[in-house]
């Protein structure tokens, strides 16, 4: 073999070779390669099922039959809607609800409602009510002067409806302690008009008692021992409109605000009918200055 096929031949081999050592350079970097996407599939995977877990998690606890719904409200806000002082109610009186409704309620009949060896105010309303969104800081101040209510959960009432994003409570997964009275709380549907709590049977049948016309039948509807009917709002909801629920709660104490005439004033309201359902106990609230300005009313 001559000198010239010898270098050409070692050419060959050397091309081979080279070709050989970049093709295994080749498929160790595709390895690497291979091995972290997978690596990196695999932790978008977990990461995937974490940020779904954490979704339904968070769902769930603001869903329809979920856990509790709404912000929970500061201790500072919550103690003005729970703790209006009796010398504000007392001078506030009827309020502004007599210019707005002449008859707030309507006789109850029939045998008295009662839970658990108490008389029972019975509430059905929803979450887009904006009439249900007034009621409830009224419902909640006369409730405290009977017992306790808590935890306090703010939300706001349909951007669709009349009187839009009113700031208001829900009484959804809300509990109540009284001496003197069980309250009973259905938030039938949400802010999206989607299900959440179903009135039971006998709870259907006493709204379907005062209410008779499916086509008019409303929120909020509030049984007060069978002894008191309330089949609406008794205050204009308009008055709340574009306020704070930390707003709404400041407002409350002081008895020359538009605000405290309003909630306040129907607060009165609702105490009284509550007295009517406890023969008038405790004394303190069932005889205060508040609960005489409005008796005539009931």
């Amino acid at each position: 073999m001559g000198k010239a096929s010898r270098i050409k031949q070692q050419s060959a081999r050397e091309k081979i070779a080279a070709q050989r050592e970049a093709a295994r350079r080749a498929e160790r970097r595709n390895r690497v390669l291979i091995t972290g996407g997978s690596t990196l599939a695999v932790l978008v995977i977990v990461l995937a099922f974490i940020l779904i877990k954490v979704s339904q998690g968070s769902s769930s606890s603001s869903g329809p039959n979920g856990g509790v719904r709404g912000t929970l409200l500061p201790a500072s806000v919550a103690s003005q809607v729970t703790g209006v002082p009796s010398s504000t109610l007392d001078k506030v009186g009827k309020g502004s609800v007599p210019s707005f409704t002449a008859t707030p309620f309507t006789a109850g009949s029939g045998p008295a409602l009662t839970s658990g060896g108490k008389p029972e105010m019975l509430y059905i309303g929803a979450e887009f009510c904006p009439y249900c969104a007034a009621m409830r800081w009224s419902m909640a101040i006369s409730l405290s002067r009977f017992g306790t209510l808590t935890p306090l959960h703010g939300i706001h009432s349909s951007p669709t409806d009349t009187d839009p994003n009113t700031a208001t409570l829900t009484f959804y997964k809300t509990g109540y302690t009284s001496n003197y009275l069980n309250f009973t709380p259905v938030e039938n549907l949400t802010v999206s008009h989607a299900l959440l709590q179903n009135p039971t049977k006998q709870q259907n049948a006493l709204w379907a008692k005062y209410e008779p016309d499916p086509s008019t039948r409303g929120y909020p509807f509030i049984d007060f021992g069978n002894k008191l009917v309330m089949k609406g709002p008794i205050y204009d909801a308009g008055i709340l409109a574009g306020k704070s629920w930390s707003q709404i709660a400041a407002s409350l104490k002081d008895p020359s605000s538009p605000i405290a005439q309003s909630v306040d004033g129907a607060a009165n309201y609702i105490t009284g009918a509550i007295c009517r359902m406890t023969n008038n106990q405790p004394a303190s609230v069932c005889s205060s200055p508040a609960v005489t300005a409005v008796r005539g009313g009931l």
